[in-house]
C-alpha cells in the first residue's frame, strides 16, 4: 500500500492537505453525532446526517473556491459545508433554531445550508428541485458573457467559476434531474453534478429507484457530459475524480456528472430507523467502509500521522464541538415578530408612491391592444435594462438565427414577444425546452446571480408542472434565507376563458391558489393601459411577480389606450374606480370588469346606480378602496371568472362581511363560474362562465333586497 500511495503521490496533496481533509471529515461526523445526541435531549427538533459522505465532499471542497464559485448542495452536504468555512457552531446554531443561524436565521430546519458570503444558495427540502436552479445560475454566467452591456450591471462574475451541484441516488428519479442535465449539456454549461449514491432513498434500494441500478449508465447519451465514477469513501481518489471533473467544467467544456458510490452508516434521519428494512449483515458490511475509518488508518499506515497525534486532533475537534453547543444552546432564539420579515422586499415597496404616475400622465399617438402595450413595455424595459432576459417556449422570433430574416417570426403564440429577440438579440431572448419547471428554476438561479427574468408560461392551464418551484423555491427564497437570496423573477402567464373553443385545457382560471401564497405579487390587468404600467412596475420591483393576460383581452377594442410613456407606473394594490355609482358596489378584475360595465349600463336603465371597481392586483388588493364603496352604496357584489366555491371573492367577500357589516344593506352576493370545467362547446361554455345576464340579474336582487 505504502508503495501505490506514493507511486501517485497522494494527488498533489501535501501532508497538511491530507490532515486538514480528516480533520474535516472527523468533524462532519462529531457535528452530526452532537445533533443526535441533543435531538435525544429534546434540545433541538430534527436531525438527518451526512455520515457516510464526509470523503467525496471533502474532495469536492478542495477542488472548488467558496466565494467564488457557486454551490447548491442537499443536505447531506455538511463535510462540504465545513470545508468550505462553515464552522460547528453556525450549524449548532442552525439545530437550534437561533436567531444568529446564518443560513436561515431560524426559519429552515437544519443541514438546509446557505450562506451568501461562500455562494452556497439557500436550500429547501423538495429533493431536486435546486438542480435547475444551480443550471439557471451558471446559465446567468454564459449570458454576461454573451451580453456586453451586462458587464457594467451584475457583480461576482469571473468567466471561469463553477456550479456545484449535488444530490442523493433517490433523486435522480426526478424529472427536473432529467430536465436540469438537458439544459446543462445543450448550453455546455459549467455545472458539476456530483450524485451521492448511498443506495437508498429513505428505505427504497436503488435497483427499486434506478432502472440497470446505475444512473451514471442512463445518462451516457448525453452529449458534453464528462461522466465519472468513484468510490466516494476513499478520500484520495474521491479528489482525484472531483479535480478532473471540476477542471472540465472550468475550461468551459462542458458540464460533468460525478457518481459518487458512498454509505449511510445511520438512518435516513432521525424520524426513520433502517433496521426495519435493511439486514444487520448488509449495514456491517456498510461498516467496514466507513470513510473516517479508512482514512484515518491510511494516514497512521503511511506515517503521515501517529496514533497520539490523531487522537490529538480528534480531542481537538471534540472541544470544538462541545463549546460551540454551549455557545449554540446559548444564543437567543428569533422574536416572534420578526416572523412576517421579508415576506417581500423591504427595500423596494411597488405599493409605493414612487410607483404611481398615473396623475402626471400624457397619452400620445395611436390606441394599441392589451398586446401592443404590453410588448412595447417589455421593448422599453430590455433597453432601459440590460439585466432583463426574456425566454420560455416559442417566445423568440426565430431560434435558427440564419432564418430570422426570411421569416416573419413567432414571438409567442399571442405575439406578445414578437420582434424582442430581434432588436435585443437571442442571447437576451431566446426558447426553452417545453418543460415548465425548467423555465422557472432556470429563471430563480439567474435571479439569484443579479439578472431579472421575465419569463412565460404559454397557458395558465400548463403552470403546474412547476408549481414546486414556483411555491416551494421562488417566493420562498428571501424569507428562508432572512434576505440573504433573493428570486425577483416575473412569469408572464396568459389565462382565462370566453374563448370559443379554447375548452378544458385553455381556460382555467385558479387565481385563489396563487393569491394565497406569501411572497408572491398576482397582478391582473383589465385592459392595455393597466398592462403597460403595471408590468413595467412588476419588472421593476424586486419581488416574485405572476402577471395574468387574460386572453380575451388581448386584441379587445374596447380596452386599447395610447401610449402612456416609458415610464408610466401603476402601483400594486391600487384599484380603478371604473364606473362611479351610489347603489350597489360591484369588486371586480380581469374579463368581468367589461361584463360588469355592460351589466351597470343595462341597470342604470331601471333606475339603479352601479359603482364597478377593478381590482389591477390581486396581492395585494386595495381594501381602502372596497371599503370606500362599500360605505357609499352599502350593497356590494364580488364579481370573479373563477369557479365559485373557494374561489377569490371568498376572501373579499368574508372580509366585507367580517369587518363592514354594520354599513351593509344586504347579504354580500357573489358571481362566477360554476364549479365544474370549461367546455369546448360554445353552448357550454356560456353556461359555465359568468354572462353580463348573470351580473345584471344579481345587481337585481342585491338592489330590491
Amino acid at each position: 500500500m505504502v508503495t501505490q500511495l506514493k507511486a501517485r503521490e497522494y494527488k498533489g496533496l501535501q501532508r497538511e492537505q491530507l490532515v486538514e481533509m480528516y480533520k474535516t471529515m472527523y468533524m462532519s461526523r462529531r457535528v452530526d453525532d452532537k445533533e443526535i445526541q441533543l435531538k435525544g435531549q429534546n434540545r433541538i427538533f430534527f436531525q438527518i446526517s451526512g455520515a457516510g459522505h464526509e470523503a467525496i465532499l471533502v474532495g469536492a471542497a478542495l477542488n472548488l473556491k467558496p466565494g467564488y464559485d457557486w454551490f447548491y448542495p442537499y443536505y447531506r452536504d455538511r463535510a462540504l459545508c465545513l470545508q468550505l468555512g462553515m464552522t460547528p457552531l453556525e450549524m449548532l446554531l442552525s439545530a437550534v433554531g437561533a436567531e444568529a443561524d446564518p443560513s436561515s436565521h431560524g426559519r429552515q430546519m437544519p443541514s438546509h445550508w446557505g450562506q451568501s458570503k461562500l455562494n452556497i444558495v439557500s436550500q429547501s427540502s423538495p429533493t431536486g428541485t435546486q438542480l435547475l436552479q444551480a443550471v439557471g445560475c451558471a446559465e446567468a454566467g454564459y449570458r454576461v458573457q454573451l451580453i456586453d452591456e451586462l458587464k457594467e450591471k451584475v457583480t461576482g462574475f469571473h468567466g471561469d467559476e463553477v456550479v456545484y451541484v449535488s444530490a442523493g441516488d433517490g433523486t435522480t428519479s426526478e424529472g427536473e434531474f432529467w430536465e436540469a442535465l438537458n439544459t446543462a449539456c445543450n448550453l455546455k454549461l459549467p455545472v458539476v453534478f456530483l450524485i451521492e449514491d448511498n443506495g437508498y432513498a429513505i428505505s427504497v434500494p436503488i435497483e427499486v429507484q434506478t432502472a440497470g441500478g446505475s444512473v451514471s449508465k442512463l445518462v451516457e447519451g448525453f452529449p458534453n457530459l464528462y461522466i465519472q465514477q468513484c468510490d466516494g469513501t476513499d478520500a484520495i481518489e474521491s479528489f482525484e475524480t472531483m479535480q478532473r471533473a471540476v477542471e472540465f467544467c472550468r475550461k468551459r467544456k462542458g458540464a460533468a456528472l460525478v457518481h459518487a458510490k458512498v454509505i449511510r452508516p445511520y438512518s435516513h434521519s432521525l424520524s426513520d430507523d433502517e433496521k426495519l428494512y435493511r439486514s444487520t449483515e448488509e449495514r456491517l458490511i456498510d461498516a467496514e467502509r466507513d470513510p473516517i475509518k479508512k482514512f484515518g488508518g491510511l494516514l497512521t499506515d503511511e506515517g503521515i500521522l501517529s496514533q497520539k497525534e490523531l487522537q490529538r486532533i480528534k480531542d481537538d475537534v471534540d472541544r470544538v464541538i462541545n463549546e460551540a453547543t454551549d455557545l449554540a444552546l446559548a444564543s437567543p432564539a428569533p422574536s416572534p415578530e420578526t416572523v412576517k420579515k421579508f415576506v417581500y422586499s423591504e427595500e423596494i415597496d411597488p405599493t409605493s408612491a414612487a410607483f404611481d404616475t398615473e396623475a402626471e400622465v400624457v397619452l400620445s399617438g395611436n390606441a394599441g391592444t392589451m398586446v401592443d402595450l404590453i410588448n412595447r413595455t417589455l421593448h422599453t424595459e430590455m433597453a432601459r435594462d440590460p439585466r432583463i432576459v426574456v425566454f420560455s417556449e416559442d417566445v423568440a422570433d426565430c431560434s435558427r438565427e440564419e432564418n430570422i430574416n426570411e421569416v416573419k417570426g413567432k414571438g409567442g403564440v399571442f405575439k406578445v414577444t414578437a420582434n424582442l429577440q430581434r432588436q435585443f438579440g437571442s442571447a437576451r431572448v431566446f426558447n426553452s425546452p417545453l418543460a415548465e419547471a425548467n423555465i422557472v428554476g432556470r429563471a430563480i438561479g439567474m435571479a439569484t446571480r443579479g439578472l431579472k427574468p421575465v419569463v412565460e408560461i404559454q397557458f395558465f392551464d400548463y403552470i403546474w408542472p412547476a408549481m414546486h418551484q414556483i411555491r416551494n423555491e421562488m417566493i420562498l427564497m428571501r424569507w428562508r434565507s432572512g434576505n440573504e437570496f433573493k428570486a425577483p423573477v416575473v412569469i408572464r402567464c396568459p389565462v382565462g376563458g370566453y374563448l370559443k373553443g379554447g375548452a378544458v385545457y385553455h381556460s382555467q382560471s385558479g387565481v385563489s391558489i396563487f393569491t394565497q401564497m406569501p411572497g408572491l405579487r398576482v397582478v391582473y390587468p383589465s385592459n392595455a393601459l393597466d398592462a403597460n404600467g403595471l408590468l413595467r412596475t412588476a419588472i421593476r420591483c424586486d419581488d416574485p411577480v405572476l402577471f395574468l393576460e387574460h386572453k380575451h383581452l388581448y386584441r379587445q377594442a374596447y380596452n386599447k389606450s395610447q401610449y402612456p410613456g416609458d415610464d408610466f407606473l401603476i402601483p400594486f394594490g391600487k384599484a380603478r374606480t371604473a364606473r362611479e355609482g351610489k347603489d350597489v358596489s360591484i369588486i371586480t378584475y380581469g374579463a368581468l370588469v367589461q361584463r360588469s360595465l355592460v351589466a351597470a349600463k343595462q341597470a342604470e336603465q331601471q333606475g339603479i346606480s352601479v359603482e364597478v371597481i377593478d381590482l389591477r392586483t390581486l396581492q395585494p388588493y386595495d381594501w381602502n378602496a372596497i371599503a370606500e364603496s362599500v360605505k357609499k352604496t352599502n350593497r356590494v357584489i364580488v364579481a370573479h371568472e373563477d369557479s365559485i366555491s373557494f374561489g377569490y371573492g371568498a376572501e373579499i367577500a368574508a372580509r366585507i362581511s367580517d369587518q363592514l357589516f354594520e354599513f351593509l344593506d344586504a347579504p354580500v352576493k357573489r358571481v362566477a363560474a360554476l364549479d365544474t370545467f370549461v367546455a369546448y362547446a360554445p353552448v357550454l361554455e356560456d353556461t359555465i362562465l359568468p354572462q353580463v345576464d348573470d351580473v345584471l340579474k344579481t345587481i337585481l336582487e342585491v338592489n330590491g333586497y
